[in-house]
């Protein structure tokens, strides 16, 4: 069934990952190579960094299932997210994408235990992830990484709302772009792998579309795509080629977690102080 995903590795687990795995993400990646932690001052990154714990991200890796209760916080540093819904029938749909820009589980500081989507790894990487009873304490006292936080999650809406429209109204083609750039932004390379099997499953549609979709662009010298690669030839034109949903989103991203934005202002940080109050009752966020 198209848009039907078939991963099927277990959740995230340290605990079952060889120490090694977890020294070498350590030795080669850092908490700042993630956007909200690198806008954090100084003293608040002190006292979160002796929390963070560094974890690899392979490919089909699931962080978190549908319903199921998020224990911990990831700040992913490499490598990309996906975040879907899907269907009783088993049809599945993308809806965000994440890299280092943002966060995975935030209903832990939205005042939930769970989301009715889906995070699953489509492009290897590396996090760094707190537990849920360290972030409660984190918040309580850090107000610049809320602020983060709250700003990272209106983007998140953004990207979510547009891409409702753009599934509504644009094209294949036009959306196909809007996804290689969008995945592109959040790698270090010009080169994506990615099957175009789970391409088709991200974008809700038969792998048969995909393969004729891709190939008109690369018959248009906008990308070559050979064996699960996607290179992107032209980004320019591969971007005037997408609807204006890819620029949208950016804009969003850019305005909101933009450097001079990182620590807010006093009125924001009251806001989040209201916030904190708001649900510190009512949330019981498990250890």
């Amino acid at each position: 069934m198209a848009g039907q995903l078939s991963f099927r590795l277990a959740p995230m687990d340290a605990s079952v990952a060889p120490k090694g795995v977890l020294l070498s993400v350590s030795a080669t990646h850092t908490p700042r190579q993630n956007r909200l932690l690198a806008a954090l001052p100084a003293k608040e990154y002190e006292l979160l960094l002796p929390n963070l714990e560094a974890v690899p991200l392979p490919v089909g890796r699931i962080i978190h299932s549908t319903g199921e209760l998020e224990k911990y916080l990831y700040f992913p540093t490499a490598g990309i997210v996906s975040r879907y819904n899907t269907t009783e029938n088993g049809a599945s749909a993308e809806f965000a994408v994440t890299g280092n820009e943002g966060v995975i589980g935030i209903a832990l500081f939205l005042g939930g235990d769970s989301t009715p989507g889906q995070a699953v790894v489509i492009s290897e990487g590396y996090a760094y992830r707190l537990k849920a009873a360290s972030l409660k304490n984190e918040l309580d006292r850090n107000h610049p990484l809320m602020h983060l936080l709250l700003h990272y999650t209106l983007a998140l809406m953004a990207q979510t709302a547009q891409s409702v429209v753009c599934n509504r109204h644009h094209s294949l083609e036009q959306r196909l772009c809007v996804w290689i750039l969008s995945c592109q932004d959040r790698l270090a390379s010009s080169e994506l792998t990615m099957t175009q099997e789970l391409i088709a499953q991200m974008l809700g549609m038969r792998r048969e579309s995909i393969t004729e979709t891709a190939g008109k662009l690369q018959k248009m010298g906008l990308i070559r795509y050979s064996r699960g690669r996607i290179a992107v030839l032209d980004r320019s034109r591969l971007e005037a080629h997408a609807c204006e949903c890819y620029a949208v989103v950016r804009r969003e991203y850019d305005r909101l977690l933009h450097p001079e934005n990182a620590h807010g202002h006093a009125s924001l940080h009251g806001e989040c102080r209201q916030h904190l109050a708001h649900i510190g009752e009512d949330v019981t966020i498990l250890n």
